[in-house]
């Protein structure tokens, strides 16, 4: 028989080295000894959740490579002195074309994630796992799998939908056509329906894993960026009513806090750990990205415009001091120390600023405020400014404010407005809520409001109806430029 290796889910160095997810990584083996067993099927999972988070040399997925096309590419964020990557730089100034490496790398690990979950859906089965075990671990891996295409279809709209292992190598084999825009969508929503039959939770090591709840959250903002208010408003009715237990921290800042990681607040995340990184791999690199140490140096990630961000929470708003910071005290000399510009704080660890790389601090893929705020949006959208879509907003911003997230209060809470204030305050809302959290491009972009703001910026102008999309990158166009027909603009 044909030994097939398998290289992408297998190795070592790509397993998540944490807590939760944990398993004992195995070597290069193939098929033939694999898929045998139910570690096996469970090792197979691990290594899906594992291609969120770490990549051989590389800025993992959501340890910051998405946020360059996320959040540095939006109007909040730039590129410091510090950002010497010239691809960087230009997607910090909308100049970037196809040749993007960081627009080529994303694609590389989204489709990586994929082919993963692809060869643990189809293999699974072979294993002597419970069927139990079956189902679950296969579900996990369809969520991730959607989530993957989720950010995929927005980023790029239509692109490749591959849902099997490869069989060959041979390039024309490998080949795929764009689909549509309806028919990735489509392939999410059956994937994380499936995966709404998941368990609602998790103890011990597998804390961490998808469950059925971040499966309906996910559904809830897959309908909210189809603009099926409907559906948006069902799923995310189901979360919060769903009996997961899931509800605001009472402190903003506790969201970021490591000691509270997998809490009440977040609905899925993806996991890091200190000196996650081992082999060439990369865990998260926000810390060493946003602090460059106790100096005028600046970082690699930079606010775009301190008077269009920092400068716009009200008096109060504990949202400002726990995603910015302006002073630390220096732990060497015990001087407090002002940097020239705010920091992003968010993935700061206080306690270990000494040693900046990977802290373990996850990175919120969604959390229970998106899911008030989405609700609330939907809403408006759908019924008009009603009492409740004003009380959702209301709860995140008594939050915001230290106040009693449940109880009516008369100096924060939003009250009266119409329609299109609501849809205003709402958006401002976000803003100000998910500094750093990967939201920013994409809510620009579902707004239709992308080109306004980011023009707002000056160092940002070269923006244009073309960056509502990002190019398929050029290298993958040159092995099927039939197939994978090029976005306007590039």
């Amino acid at each position: 028989m044909k030994k097939i290796i398998l290289i992408l889910i297998l190795s070592a160095g790509l397993f998540v080295s944490c807590t939760e997810l944990e398993v004992t990584p195995t070597s290069f083996v193939t098929k033939e000894n694999f898929f045998i067993t139910q570690d096996d099927a469970i090792a197979s999972v691990t290594s899906v959740y594992a291609s969120l988070s770490l990549d051989p040399g590389e800025q993992s997925l959501f340890g910051r490579n998405l946020y360059f096309l996320t959040d540095m590419a939006s109007d909040y964020a730039a590129a410091g002195v510090s950002a010497t990557n010239p691809q960087v730089r230009a997607l910090s100034s909308l100049t970037h074309d196809a040749t993007s490496d960081r627009v080529q790398v994303a694609w590389r690990q989204i489709y990586a994630g994929i082919n993963r979950a692809n060869v643990a859906i189809d293999n699974i089965p072979k294993t002597a796992a419970t069927d139990v075990v079956k189902t679950r671990l296969i579900n996990e891996a369809k969520f991730i799998r959607a989530l993957l295409y989720f950010q995929a279809v927005r980023l790029w709209g239509g692109v490749p939908i591959v849902l099997h292992e490869p069989t060959s190598i041979q390039v024309e084999s490998l080949k795929s056509n764009r689909a549509t825009v309806d028919q990735v969508y489509t392939q999410i929503i059956s994937d994380l329906t499936d995966a709404e039959a998941l368990p609602s939770t998790y103890t011990g090591t597998n804390v961490g894993r998808a469950t059925s709840g971040a499966a309906k959250a996910i559904l809830a903002k897959v309908y909210l960026t189809k603009k099926d208010w409907p559906n948006a408003i069902l799923k995310a009715k189901e979360v919060i009513n769903g009996g997961y237990g899931y509800a605001l921290f009472e402190n903003f800042a506790d969201i970021f806090d490591k000691t509270k990681k997998n809490g009440k607040e977040h609905i899925f995340s993806v996991q890091f750990e200190s000196n996650q990184a081992g082999n060439g791999s990369s865990g998260s690199t926000f810390q060493s990205t946003s602090f460059t140490g106790f100096t005028a140096t600046e970082p690699a990630d930079i606010i775009s415009d301190v008077a269009l961000f920092y400068d716009i929470y009200a008096t109060g708003d504990t949202r400002r001091d726990a995603s910015y910071v302006k002073q630390l005290v220096n732990p060497a000399t015990g001087a407090l120390y002002t940097f020239p510009k705010p920091l992003f704080k968010k993935y700061l660890d206080l306690n270990n600023l000494a040693t900046p790389s990977n802290v373990a601090i996850n990175f919120p893929i969604i959390r229970y405020a998106d899911i008030l705020l989405s609700l609330a949006e939907a809403i408006n959208e759908k019924d008009g400014a009603t009492l409740e879509a004003h009380e959702l907003v209301n709860q995140v911003r008594r939050r915001a404010f230290a106040k009693p997230i449940s109880t009516p209060n008369v100096t924060v809470d939003l009250v009266g407005l119409t329609t299109v204030q609501l849809r205003e305050a709402i958006r401002e809302e976000r803003k100000k809520e998910f500094v750093q959290e990967g939201q920013r491009w994409f809510d620009l972009v579902r707004w239709g409001t992308l080109v306004t703001e980011v023009k707002k910026v000056t160092a940002k102008n070269s923006v244009s109806a073309r960056n509502n999309l990002y190019p398929i990158p050029q290298s993958e166009r040159n092995i099927d430029p039939i197939g994978l027909p090029q976005n306007d603009g590039y």
